[in-house]
């Protein structure tokens, strides 16, 4: 798969969170989304959550990645309270298969959080682009049915 590797892991994020906006915010005009992810020893990705907030100090959590299984909780992407996006979930699991080719953040020690305010469209109109320039759009038309990347690669 052919990576665009100027892209950094918190850029690439914030990409696809606001690439798919309307997904986590059910139709309110606006809203605050918190990405909040952290690594493993080994420096790989171990968790990452993603909570919206579409009334002031409310916040519900949208979607979450495990590594690790638990008692708790399957590993790989899962949404929770009602959301779905198969867009982001599309995009999660190709930033986190290829979480190499994107530059890591400075401190892997420290949880990462990043807060996304409500993007303009031309914010949005971006961030879509900049997702479809991380990945090679070819290559994922052929890789197949398990991540359901056949049915929307010409988005990304």
């Amino acid at each position: 798969m052919k990576m665009n590797q100027s892209q950094n892991f918190d850029q690439i994020l914030e990409s696809a969170v606001v690439a798919n906006w309307v997904d986590l915010m059910r139709d309110a005009q606006s809203g605050l989304i918190h990405v909040e992810y952290g690594f493993a020893p080994s420096g790989t990705l171990d968790y990452l959550q993603v909570w919206s907030s579409i009334a002031r100090g409310r916040w519900f959590l949208a979607c979450a990645y495990r590594m690790s299984a638990s008692g708790f909780h399957d590993t790989g992407v899962h949404f929770d309270n009602g959301y779905e996006s198969e867009g982001l979930a599309r995009v999660l699991e190709l930033v986190i298969a290829h979480q190499n080719a994107f530059t890591a953040p400075r401190n892997l020690v420290r949880p990462g959080l990043l807060q996304i305010a409500t993007p303009t469209q031309q914010e949005t109109s971006a961030a879509t682009a900049s997702v479809s320039e991380a990945f090679d759009p070819h290559q994922l038309r052929v890789r197949g049915p398990g991540l359901g990347l056949n049915s929307g690669a010409a988005r990304y």
